[in-house]
């Protein structure tokens, strides 16, 4: 019997709670199927390895090809799932509060406007599957990446801060093909304040 080293996020809002941004079929698929099977995966694969006792960032930063690619996308969804809040009865984008986050947002982007469109760009432009990502270098400048597949920022030396996932599954059944819809979308629905303590940590 295969040990359960590492057990998929409860989420911390009902499976309905993003909708309309995610519909509650889109997150029962996407968390309770596709994340589930990558923990699945990963539990399989660093059994008995040098992997089995390291932390999940340790794994995706030191391994390759499918211990890699399962570690990766399990700590790429947590990330992903964990910076959603519930919508409000009529959904709007909303900017951060002031922060030190949004400070350094208009320090390295100019303005709140210019990193999201900055930000919709490279994840329209990724091909194929991915994640683009707000992350942090060690002086706590902001950098935008696209990283294909399971790639996170972790393996550049970067603090993930926010991410929007472009794989196909986690937006194909609310918006078909329509990728940059979705990303529009989705920042109704980011916690700031979330992303905000990832930074300051």
């Amino acid at each position: 019997m295969i040990e359960i080293i590492f057990s998929l996020i409860t989420l911390p809002y009902a499976p309905n709670a993003l909708e309309p941004v995610i519909s509650q079929e889109t997150v029962e698929f996407h968390h309770g199927k596709h994340l589930q099977t990558y923990v699945d995966n990963l539990n399989k694969l660093v059994a008995g390895t040098e992997f089995e006792s390291m932390p999940l960032e340790q794994i995706v930063a030191q391994s390759q090809g499918a211990i890699f690619n399962n570690a990766g996308q399990i700590l790429n969804h947590n990330l992903y799932f964990l910076q959603f809040k519930p919508v409000t009865h009529n959904p709007s984008p909303v900017t951060p509060n002031p922060s030190p986050l949004l400070d350094a947002i208009n320090r390295d982007f100019g303005s709140f406007e210019a990193f999201k469109a900055e930000f919709e760009q490279k994840g329209i432009s990724l091909f194929g599957s991915g994640w683009v990502w707000l992350s942090a270098n060690k002086d706590g400048k902001l950098v935008i990446t696209q990283e294909p597949n399971a790639g996170n920022p972790v393996t550049k030396g970067l603090k993930p801060l926010l991410t929007m996932d472009v794989w196909e599954h986690a937006y194909y059944i609310d918006y078909r093909n329509r990728r940059a819809a979705h990303l529009q979308a989705l920042w109704q629905i980011i916690n700031w304040d979330e992303i905000n303590r990832r930074y300051t940590d």
